[in-house]
C-alpha cells in the first residue's frame, strides 16, 4: 500500500495538485479532491507519440530543424490555408473552415445527442478525399459503430479505419505504424495509461492521456477529434486543463424532443467563438441546416402577448429567433427572474429600466424569458425584444404580427446601436417580416423594399413604436 508521500490530491474541477486534502480548491471549488498516486506522466506522450522521429518544427529552407532550436518567426510556414474540408459546411463554419492540421479538438454533449454520428459522418467525408482515418473506440463494439455508419452511408470508403481500445499506450503504437491523416478518440473518459494507476475516467488519467494526444496531433501533424461527457450540470467531465491543452472546444447540444442540433465554440485557436452550426436529426444521420433563422422561426405567427422575433449577427451571418416572456403574479416575497438563453444579469437590468423609465412595476411579479430553440445568442441585440415581450406580456397586449425588434438597452433607457443591422434588416424581409423597430442611430441605412423601419432612441420611443 503506497505510503503519505506517493500520494497527492488532485483536483477535479482545475487539475491543480497539492500534497494534501484540502476543502476548497484555489479555483473556487469545494469538496473536489480526490487521492491518487503520484507518478510520472506516460512516456508515450514523448516517445510513443513521436515513433523515434524528428520534431517537425519551421526552418528556413522548409526542411526540419532539431529540437528545441529557435528559428525566426517569418521562416515558418502559415497554417492559414492549411485546411482540411470535412464536408460538412456547418462543421467547417464553427471550426473557422475547415479541420486546420495538428490540431486538437475536444467536442462534448449530453448522451445520445449525436456525438459520434457527427463524428462519423466528418470521418467518412475525409475518407472519400482518400486521407485514412482512424476511429478509436472505447464505449462501442465494431459493431454498434458500423450499424451507425450503415444508418448514415450505403458505401462506407475503405480508409476509415475501426480500432476498440482503450490503452492510451497501444494507441499511440498503432498511429506509429498506420501513420493515419485524422484520428478520432471516442470517449476520453475511457482511455488510461499502466503508468498511472488510478482508474479510466479519474483527473490524472484524463489529463496525461490527452497530453498523450497532443503529442501526437502536434508532432505528426494530425488532426484528433475527441469525444468527452458533460456532467448533470451540463459542464464538461474532468479537469478544466483539458480545455486548455486543446485549440478547440465545440459544445453540441439540442433538446431531444426535438429534431435541431446546435453546433457552437467555446475556444477556437484557429477561427471565432461567434458562428453557430446547425443539424437536423434524421433517421440516416445529422442533415445540414443552411436556412437556421426559418428553422428558429418554424411555427412563430406573431400577434401573441409576451412573443416577439429578435435577431443577432453571429459570426457571418444574421441569426433570427423567437423570444417569448411570460410575467404571472406571485406572494413571494422575492419574485423569480428566470432566463432560459438570455443573460440573467442584462435580464435584471432591463426590468429595472422598465420600472424606472417605462413605469411597469413587476415587484410582485414573476418573470420569465425564453429564447425559443435553445440558442444562446452572443452580444446586446435582443436587449430591446426582451423589454417590449415582459412589457407586452406584463400589459396583456400583443405585439402585432410581423414585428422585429433589435436593439441595446443602457441604465438611462437609451437604445444603442447594433452592428449589421442592415444584413439584419434584409434577412427580416426574406423571412416575411414587414417592420423593425431598431436604434436611431441605425435608421440611416439602406431601407429594403417591403420593411418599414421604426427608429427609436429611448425606451420609451421604442413603446410606442410598438403600438
Amino acid at each position: 500500500m503506497a505510503g503519505k508521500k506517493d500520494t497527492i490530491f488532485v483536483c477535479a474541477e482545475c487539475g491543480y495538485e497539492s500534497p494534501k486534502w484540502m476543502g476548497q480548491c484555489i479555483c473556487g471549488a469545494w469538496n473536489s479532491f480526490y487521492e491518487e498516486r503520484a507518478q510520472a506522466r506516460s512516456k508515450a506522450g514523448a516517445g510513443k507519440a513521436s515513433g523515434g522521429g524528428t520534431v517537425r518544427r519551421g526552418g528556413a529552407d522548409g526542411a526540419f530543424s532539431g529540437p528545441g532550436r529557435p528559428v525566426p518567426l517569418r521562416t515558418v510556414a502559415s497554417g492559414q490555408a492549411d485546411r482540411i474540408d470535412t464536408n460538412i459546411g456547418e462543421l467547417n463554419r464553427v471550426l473557422g473552415g475547415g479541420i486546420a492540421k495538428g490540431t486538437l479538438t475536444l467536442i462534448a454533449g449530453e448522451p445520445g445527442i449525436g456525438k459520434s454520428t457527427l463524428i462519423l459522418q466528418a470521418a467518412i467525408g475525409l475518407a472519400r478525399q482518400e486521407l485514412t482515418v482512424l476511429y478509436v473506440s472505447g464505449e462501442e463494439s465494431g459493431e454498434q459503430i458500423r450499424m451507425r455508419a450503415d444508418r448514415v452511408t450505403n458505401d462506407i470508403p475503405g480508409r476509415v479505419l475501426m480500432l476498440a481500445e482503450t490503452n492510451i499506450d497501444a494507441i499511440a503504437d498503432t498511429v506509429a505504424e498506420l501513420h493515419p491523416d485524422f484520428l478520432i478518440i471516442d470517449s476520453i473518459q475511457t482511455m488510461y495509461t499502466d503508468e498511472i494507476t488510478s482508474a479510466a475516467g479519474g483527473v490524472s488519467q484524463i489529463r496525461v492521456c490527452t497530453d498523450v494526444l497532443m503529442h501526437i496531433g502536434k508532432q505528426r501533424g494530425i488532426p484528433v477529434f475527441i469525444v468527452a461527457h458533460i456532467t448533470k450540470a451540463g459542464e464538461l467531465a474532468g479537469p478544466k486543463i483539458i480545455e486548455h491543452l486543446v485549440d478547440c472546444v465545440l459544445s453540441f447540444s439540442g433538446d431531444k424532443s426535438r429534431d435541431l442540433r446546435l453546433l457552437t465554440a467555446s475556444k477556437n485557436r484557429f477561427g471565432t467563438t461567434s458562428e453557430i452550426g446547425a443539424f437536423e436529426m434524421r433517421e440516416n444521420g445529422l442533415a445540414e441546416i443552411t436556412d437556421l433563422s426559418g428553422a428558429l422561426l418554424d411555427g412563430f405567427s406573431g400577434q401573441t402577448e409576451g412573443t416577439i422575433a429578435t435577431a443577432a449577427y453571429e459570426g457571418t451571418r444574421p441569426l433570427l429567433m423567437e423570444l417569448q416572456a411570460l410575467t404571472a403574479h406571485t406572494n413571494a416575497g422575492f419574485p423569480a427572474r428566470t432566463s432560459l438563453g438570455a443573460d440573467r444579469a442584462r435580464l435584471g437590468m432591463i426590468l429595472a429600466v422598465l420600472e424606472k423609465k417605462a413605469g411597469l412595476n413587476l415587484s410582485s411579479f414573476d418573470v420569465y424569458v425564453n429564447v425559443v430553440g435553445g440558442v444562446r445568442p452572443e452580444g446586446t441585440s435582443i436587449d430591446l425584444a426582451a423589454a417590449l415581450a415582459v412589457w407586452s406580456s406584463a400589459k396583456g397586449i400583443a405585439i402585432p404580427a410581423g414585428t422585429i425588434a433589435i436593439g441595446e438597452i443602457g441604465l438611462a433607457g437609451e437604445i444603442r446601436g447594433v452592428r449589421h443591422a442592415d444584413r439584419i434588416a434584409a434577412e427580416a424581409v426574406k423571412l416575411g417580416f414587414t417592420r423593425l423597430i431598431l436604434p436611431e442611430k441605425n435608421i440611416k441605412m439602406k431601407t429594403p423594399q417591403g420593411l418599414r423601419l421604426c427608429g427609436a432612441a429611448t425606451l420609451q420611443e421604442a413603446i410606442a413604436a410598438l403600438l
